[in-house]
């Protein structure tokens, strides 16, 4: 099988991005920017990277997923809050 092109796999994570956000589906929305999160640290885009775990971090925090401590503790080693 061949692998997605990081174009086609960052455009399809934008598609689904912009559907969890018009769906208001903040469990998706916590999932999709932690995996926008690893793909940019993957590129070595670390403030991106920040960013996006933000944003998951949000999210997470709203509808009470369990990945909001991990992403609390991710962004605290990345000297993220003050």
């Amino acid at each position: 099988m061949i692998e997605p092109t990081a174009e086609k796999q960052s455009a399809a994570l934008d598609t689904a991005l912009m559907a969890a956000h018009e769906r208001r589906d903040f469990r998706k929305l916590t999932q999709l920017y932690h995996e926008a999160a690893l793909h940019k640290r993957q590129q070595g885009d670390e403030d991106a990277a920040c960013f996006l775990l933000t944003q998951a971090y949000v999210f997470a925090l709203e509808c009470g997923h369990p990945l909001a401590d991990a992403l609390h503790l991710e962004l605290k080693a990345n000297g993220r809050e003050s």
